[in-house]
């Protein structure tokens, strides 16, 4: 999929769809990922599973069984995607013709918070020190965060990758945005009146990263160049709790999930 690097969110206009409502019942949905244009990768803890949304039709073409909650979820190339399930392992899903089948199962030594792609090495956040590491497909540890900045985080509970491999932790422990390199060397944080207890955290492009307010009822955007954040969608849009979230950059649309059993998911389109 391509990233469009000449949007500008600043000057676009950010139009309501229709909801996606997820079959099946009222469920709480964790966490989103985009597999193809028309395709959502959905982390769906009540039902223990997780499933591919057909994104126009509304529709679950595909599901998998878990051994256990999945939370956090990202994809690290077109035909993979990795989960966090329960406290402290990784299941590997392939993703190929609109079927979800389990691959290798990750098993990580803290208990996990955020977990996200960055090249060829998957980044998980802890509730604890070492707070963040870098590990192989294959586990293996390849990089952790400096531990004499331990302080810097509380509750890094979800993050993003930007198209240049940089990556952004959301801790609603401190109400900051927290940049790193692919070493998870510190590079910036960023805080504002805007964000409170951020959630759910999205690259649209490398300078323009979407955040979820939770208390504030907003989605956020976070320009790092100019150390910036506004208002992108607000209450009068329809946000709600907002809790996790993602963007397709070949549909240039934003899915929102609250934190909610409404089993809801609200899609906006840039224009």
């Amino acid at each position: 999929m391509s990233t469009p690097m000449s949007l500008d969110l600043t000057q676009a206009r950010l139009k309501r769809q229709p909801d996606i409502q997820l079959p099946g019942g009222a469920c709480f949905i964790e966490d989103l990922a985009v597999v193809s244009p028309d395709m959502l990768l959905v982390s769906n803890p009540s039902q223990q599973c997780v499933q591919q949304l057909d994104c126009l039709k509304g529709e679950v073409v595909s599901e998998v069984q878990l051994q256990g909650y999945p939370y956090r979820a990202c994809l690290t190339d077109r035909n993979t995607a990795a989960v966090r399930v329960g406290d402290r392992r990784i299941q590997m899903i392939k993703v190929k013709d609109k079927t979800l089948t389990k691959g290798r199962e990750l098993t990580v030594s803290g208990s996990i918070y955020g977990l996200t792609s960055s090249r060829n090495s998957l980044v998980v956040s802890y509730c604890s020190q070492p707070w963040l590491e870098a590990i192989s497909m294959d586990g293996k540890v390849l990089h952790q965060f400096d531990k004499l900045k331990s302080q810097q985080f509380k509750s890094p509970y979800f993050m993003c990758t930007t198209p240049g491999g940089s990556v952004f932790i959301s801790d609603y422990g401190t109400n900051a945005i927290t940049k790193v390199d692919e070493q998870l060397n510190l590079l910036q944080t960023f805080t504002s009146p805007l964000l409170q207890e951020p959630r759910g955290i999205t690259a649209v492009t490398e300078d323009q990263i979407l955040v979820c307010s939770y208390s504030n009822n907003s989605i956020v955007l976070l320009q790092p160049s100019t150390n910036t954040m506004s208002t992108l969608l607000g209450e009068d849009d329809g946000i709600e709790d907002p809790y996790s979230l993602t963007y397709c950059p070949d549909h240039k649309k934003v899915y929102v999930a609250p934190s909610s059993y409404t089993a809801t998911i609200k899609v906006y389109q840039v224009s």
